[in-house]
């Protein structure tokens, strides 16, 4: 397996002597060494990372965010959804929450049913992706997996998203009648983003929220990078993952996905620090990628009770939240598993 930085240790080899090793050393990695290929790495990443997230506040300081939303009006007329839910995607794509709390306040207000509920949760999937875009996946993921990998992954991500949201369009032409909604319903409701704010506030609310973030992510850099360095450079992951043979073969993935799936599924920063060093060398562009996605996929188990079921129970009760919940994670599964697909054919 290659190693993290390029070339594979030795350290373990016949004939080599490790027991001279005494506090500057663990299992054949030198700590000056491993510092000194840590820090440019994670140096290099925390810049592109700061500069991209300033821009990302910045952008929807100013609601450069909401002019990429008013893309959404338009698909509302063929899913036989009201006007009104152009206005929620318009929020979603700059406030996910607020989007959501907006759709609530219509279907409490009458202007949609559970039916119409559903479909107009399912054609947000891609403005809530937007935004997204804007605040992690191009200042962070892309910086940590290169252009490359980082693009494909997003775009990957973002022809899920978009075919999740057609699916749902197609559903609102087949499945809602005028019976399912209420256009003259009356749901009081704000967009967000409307408070007044100066130029000055703006620009030291979004140089704010960057050095909140770094001070969170940076931290895991280092560490997160620091492990995979000692890990690969110390031990075969491949070897100690041989159990998961089966798995990665029906995927046509390496058995090294094992351990990148298990990281991206618990956290997906964390994920792409482990796997970006190892492309390419273990895994190909593709390969990465179907990995990754196949962690995300496993994700769902974890992200559904630490956040989906809090946050939909929160907003819509458990019975209705529950039918969000399923909606959401049986569309993402299914489209996903086709992305993988085709990146693996």
């Amino acid at each position: 397996m290659t190693a993290v930085g390029g070339g594979n240790t030795d350290a373990s080899a016949p004939g080599t002597d490790t027991s001279n090793s005494a506090g500057c050393q663990a299992g054949g990695v030198q700590l000056p060494a491993l510092l000194a290929e840590v820090a440019p790495r994670v140096a290099a990443v925390s810049v592109a990372i700061a500069v991209g997230l300033t821009l990302a506040n910045l952008a929807v300081a100013f609601g450069a965010v909401r002019y990429v939303a008013r893309f959404a009006r338009p698909l509302t007329g063929p899913a036989n959804l009201p006007d009104a839910v152009g206005t929620a995607i318009l929020a979603t794509t700059a406030s996910p929450t607020a989007g959501y709390g907006m759709l609530k306040e219509y279907r409490d207000a009458g202007v949609l049913d559970d039916r119409a509920t559903l479909v107009a949760v399912t054609v947000n999937t891609f403005f809530g992706f937007v935004q997204h875009i804007f605040t992690f996946y191009a200042p962070v993921l892309i910086p940590i997996l290169g252009l490359r990998v980082g693009l494909m992954y997003v775009g990957a991500r973002a022809a899920v998203s978009l075919a999740i949201t057609l699916a749902g369009i197609l559903a609102g032409a087949l499945l809602l009648t005028e019976a399912n909604v209420n256009p003259s319903g009356d749901a009081d409701v704000d967009l967000p983003g409307d408070d007044d704010e100066t130029r000055r506030e703006a620009i030291r609310g979004a140089v704010s929220k960057t050095g909140g973030k770094l001070k969170t992510l940076v931290p895991r850099l280092a560490v997160v990078y620091a492990l995979v360095v000692y890990l690969t450079e110390t031990y075969d992951v491949t070897a100690l993952t041989a159990a998961a043979e089966p798995l990665t073969s029906l995927l046509g993935l390496p058995g090294a996905a094992v351990p990148a799936i298990a990281t991206f599924a618990v956290d997906t920063t964390t994920g792409a620090i482990f796997i970006a060093p190892q492309v390419p060398g273990a895994f190909t562009a593709e390969e990465a990628v179907a990995t990754m996605l196949v962690g995300g996929i496993v994700s769902f188990a974890v992200s559904t009770f630490k956040r989906s079921i809090p946050f939909q129970y929160g907003i819509w009760g458990a019975r209705f939240g529950s039918k969000v919940i399923a909606v959401n994670v049986a569309t993402k599964i299914v489209f996903i598993g086709a992305a993988i697909a085709v990146l693996l054919v």
